[in-house]
């Protein structure tokens, strides 16, 4: 049987998919417990299920003055119902509402929850429904026999159940460790995640390792060094990092161009400065190593100078051009040159002392002009024809070496003269400093971001 070669690619997509969707379970369970306690007091309204659920996990309880407050209420309501507003036992409910009203005031139990502005509503509800501007005499007003014969208790109860208890009922205490902080349970979920993760990025960066050769384990750990978030147990928003670049690296979510619109307005001006940077650091270390003569020693006294094999790169780039022009460019401008050569041999044979001796000569005065031309043309196509066959010769060759030698040495000897160096070196700085004020300067007058998109338009196309 033969199996097909393409199913280890597919274990290993399957694979890849099935751990970036494990990342994301656990991403979303992260940033719910994140979210949870800001956005409890929804979930109380409207999923009080899953605050019964979830609160032990937050070591959620309910706060025991608000707890007692809304029981005092249910038992008073039970009561009303039952015996009357005249019945001894609701007189003194309502006496007891009213000490656990001046008690929650004084002592704010919302402070724990750090539910300041659910305090401050609770406060604002009661006065303007009593209309005062007390908070503490609006309650001592509002649990009365008295005001709930008037009002009626039916309506009575029913602000209380519709705009009291609630703001009540979101309050809760919170306990908290040796530390001071506060306890949280999460940790007990997150575990099976931080050991999943940890045991495939162990098993991932060893075989990463052992497919490189030259890659030991250790440094397989450090190149995926962002996937230490996902077992990390602090910090744990982090985890967006691996996650995303697994969904993206498992095609399960594209998310190039996200990250290409998120990154293209920073990444225009950040490689613009970049740009801007290396190329005035570039120049600073060209001005800085030909003012110090630096460059200059490298090229005339290449003791130090670090050499990449054994061939001179200068000699050969020499040679290279002097056969380039000899073999390819002489042959393509020798009309061109043959008009110079004719114009200017000519012009210097009419004007030497040798011609006007000659014409002087009995029989010579007419010394024929065809004459002149016709050496000036043997005499170019003759400097064309030697600098080709010397070039080509061996015997050639090696007399044309010589010179070029002599040549380079005579050459390199004449640029140590200090007054040809320093010369050199002040115009080169000058040329350079130019070169970067100019490049600055343009560099201002681009549009980084138009810069980004003309590259990312070429990327594109290719």
């Amino acid at each position: 049987m033969q199996l097909d070669s393409s199913q280890p690619n597919i274990w290993v997509k399957a694979w890849l998919q099935f751990v970036a969707i494990v990342g994301v379970i656990n991403l979303v369970l992260v940033f719910f417990n994140l979210s949870y306690i800001p956005l409890r007091d929804i979930y109380v309204r409207e999923i009080p299920e899953l605050v019964t659920l979830y609160d032990p996990i937050k070591n959620i309880e309910p706060h025991p003055e608000t707890e007692r407050y809304l029981q005092t209420v249910d038992l008073l309501g039970a009561q009303i119902n039952r015996f009357g507003l005249e019945n001894k036992a609701v007189i003194k409910s309502f006496g007891d509402l009213r000490r656990q009203s001046v008690d929650l005031l004084a002592e704010n139990p919302f402070s724990a929850a750090n539910k300041f502005g659910t305090f401050a509503k609770l406060k604002r509800r009661m006065e303007y429904h009593l209309e005062t501007l007390s908070a503490q005499q609006a309650f001592e007003t509002f649990w009365n026999p008295a005001y709930f014969a008037q009002e009626g208790t039916e309506k009575a109860l029913l602000f209380f159940e519709g705009q009291i208890r609630p703001l009540l009922a979101v309050n809760y205490f919170r306990a908290v460790d040796d530390n001071g902080q506060y306890i949280d349970r999460f940790w007990r979920i997150d575990v099976v995640f931080i050991v999943f993760f940890g045991l495939e990025f162990l098993g991932r960066t060893l075989v990463l390792s052992r497919r490189q050769k030259d890659l030991s384990w250790g440094d397989a750990i450090l190149r995926r060094w962002y996937d230490g978030f996902l077992f990390l147990p602090v910090w744990r928003w982090l985890r967006l990092v691996p996650v995303g670049v697994r969904l993206h690296k498992s095609h399960l979510v594209n998310m190039e161009r996200v990250l290409a619109q998120m990154t293209h307005e920073p990444a225009a001006y950040l490689a613009d400065r970049v740009s801007v940077f290396l190329m005035v650091r570039l120049i600073n270390q060209t001005q800085d190593s030909i003012e110090s003569g630096a460059m200059t020693r490298s090229l005339l006294e290449p003791g130090d100078y670090i050499q990449i094999g054994d061939i001179n790169k200068i000699d050969a780039i020499i040679d290279r051009i002097l056969e380039l022009s000899i073999y390819q460019v002489l042959p393509k401008v020798q009309p061109d040159l043959e008009v110079f050569l004719h114009h200017s041999l000519g012009g210097a044979l009419k004007d030497s002392e040798f011609y006007r001796g000659l014409r002087r000569i009995p029989g010579l005065e007419s010394f024929p002009q065809g004459a002149v031309e016709q050496l000036a043309d043997y005499l170019s196509n003759a400097l064309v024809e030697i600098l080709a066959t010397s070039y080509g010769d061996v015997e050639g060759r090696v007399l044309f070496d010589q010179l070029s030698d002599r040549f380079k040495r005579v050459f390199r000897r004449e640029l140590q003269d200090r007054t040809t160096q320093t010369e050199l070196q002040r115009l080169l700085g000058e040329f350079l400093e130019e070169v970067k004020i100019n490049y600055v300067q343009q560099s201002q007058d681009n549009d980084p971001e138009a810069t980004l998109s003309e590259a990312e338009q070429i990327r594109d196309l290719t």
